[in-house]
């Protein structure tokens, strides 16, 4: 059986000319490895796992016996104190990011998984659905397949009562991230894993609650998440789920909004959201609280709070922001000039431009190259479109000249803030609560996984300045 297109080790000990032939040789290579893969008939995605977890296993056994003493890099004082930027140091399997290409999930770039992943109709944005089958077994799941795990999903998304009472307590006024972190929370009284953990389940069989659970989780956060738009932006007014729609259109039904064109963004919003390798805030915080045996629950909990700090998820509200504060100032019409101007204004005062640079990317985020390809076909006219068109055309240059900016391209923040503007989600304030939606696939996905692994408790060693110091001070080289 093929698992999915692999990478070996001790390549990337190799000089970086070879390096590269490799990654052209894998990239040539990608969609017969799709092409090639075993696809099975079975709609039932547990026991899609549970053939292949075994042989996973056996996988991270021989990698840690034959591999176990093999570098991987040389960490620096700058790493340490520069929040550990470029150490590798986590094994992540449902998604790669290389900073040259963007994301890959189980070795599918965006436009793969927008060709090859079922879509509600031809031609289509990928259902989320699909993405969470692909995560998990690094299969292309069929259309049957993909309408078997929704309907899963459906008939686990019922929500106690007493969720909605703890959201309730909170002021109306709260964050929206408060509340649905909240919510979250809420959720754990139902964890299989927790009961099962305290019935004395043994070790080998850790992923299967913890499936549960995370199936069940990904399954209700829309209807919590939902709930929380409605309550503080719509009077209270909740709309049921829709038994006929897929994840990400009966995300947006629930929300409020029927079009077409919005469900098909609300698709694609929750697929290029749902995973971004292991080492950002919320995936490692998720990854950590795990590895301490927390539910997914707890975990994603845990994650959620990550997100909502304005340098990670909280990025999204800041753009929307910032684009109509130069409208305000500027007006629709901006010239070059003008823009160039208000942008060097901003920097001077101290403040970013949200929505340019990435901490591992170095090119324009492929996910705001696909919400702009999007825009093009759905929303040309638009004029915060064309204001976001402008920046693209003016912030790289001006950062690049800034010269303390590693990438001044882009990234995802950039643009669905625009998008989802357009179509009447205008309450930039909830925006992180989308990508918290969408980001639980790929968490929780990888969750089952470090489950299934036995991957161990997270325990990295920190130490002093004065430490450091006094190292620094008898290496060789000083």
């Amino acid at each position: 059986m093929v698992f999915f297109r692999s990478v070996p080790l001790l390549s990337r000990l190799r000089s970086h000319a070879q390096h590269q032939v490799q990654k052209q040789s894998n990239l040539s290579n990608s969609f017969r490895w799709i092409q090639t893969q075993t696809i099975s008939s079975d709609l039932d995605l547990h026991s899609q796992l549970k053939e292949l977890i075994p042989e996973q296993q056996e996988r991270l056994k021989k990698l840690k016996s034959e591999y176990g003493k093999v570098q991987l890099g040389n960490i620096t004082v700058d790493m340490v104190l520069g929040g550990m930027r470029g150490m590798t140091g986590l094994l992540w399997e449902t998604s790669l990011l290389d900073p040259d290409e963007g994301i890959r999930f189980r070795g599918m770039s965006i436009p793969e998984c927008q060709k090859l992943l079922p879509a509600a109709k031809p031609g289509g944005e990928p259902l989320p659905e699909g993405l969470l089958w692909l995560l998990l077994t690094g299969k292309v799941p069929t259309k049957e397949q993909v309408g078997a795990l929704s309907k899963e999903l459906r008939d686990r998304a019922s929500v106690p009562d007493y969720v909605f009472k703890a959201i309730d307590a909170l002021p109306v006024t709260a964050h929206p991230m408060t509340q649905f972190a909240t919510g979250v929370m809420a959720l754990q009284v139902q964890s299989e894993f927790q009961k099962a953990y305290e019935k004395g389940i043994h070790k080998s069989k850790y992923w299967e609650p913890t499936y549960e659970d995370s199936l069940s989780l990904i399954a209700r956060v829309p209807v919590v998440a939902s709930y929380i738009y409605r309550r503080i932006y719509k009077d209270g007014k909740v709309i049921p789920m829709n038994d006929s729609l897929d994840y990400g259109g009966n995300f947006s039904h629930m929300l409020g909004f029927d079009s077409p064109e919005m469900q098909e963004l609300m698709r694609l919003y929750v697929t290029i959201h749902s995973d971004h390798e292991g080492g950002n805030v919320s995936a490692h915080t998720g990854h950590l609280v795990a590895s301490a045996l927390s539910d997914p629950y707890l975990s994603f909990a845990a994650a959620l709070n990550g997100l909502a700090g304005p340098l990670h998820g909280l990025a999204n509200q800041e753009v929307l922001l910032w684009i109509k504060s130069v409208v305000e100032e500027c007006g629709e019409n901006i010239t070059t000039e003008q823009l160039k101007d208000y942008v060097w204004k901003t920097l001077n005062s101290g403040k970013v431009v949200p929505g340019f640079g990435h901490g591992v990317l170095r090119k324009t985020d492929p996910r705001y190259t696909c919400q702009r390809e999007f825009a093009l076909k759905h929303l040309p006219d638009d004029p915060l479109f064309q204001l976001v068109s402008k920046l693209y055309e003016v912030v790289p240059p001006v950062l690049t000249q800034l010269g303390k900016v590693k990438n001044p391209w882009p990234n995802v923040d950039a643009h669905s803030g625009v998008l989802l503007n357009y179509y009447g989600l205008t309450e930039a304030r909830y925006y992180t609560v989308l990508f918290g939606v969408s980001r639980s696939i790929g968490i929780c996905s990888q969750l089952i996984w470090d489950r299934a692994l036995g991957l161990p408790l997270e325990r990295p060693k920190s130490v002093t300045m004065e430490l450091l110091e006094n190292h620094c001070k008898k290496a060789p080289d000083n």
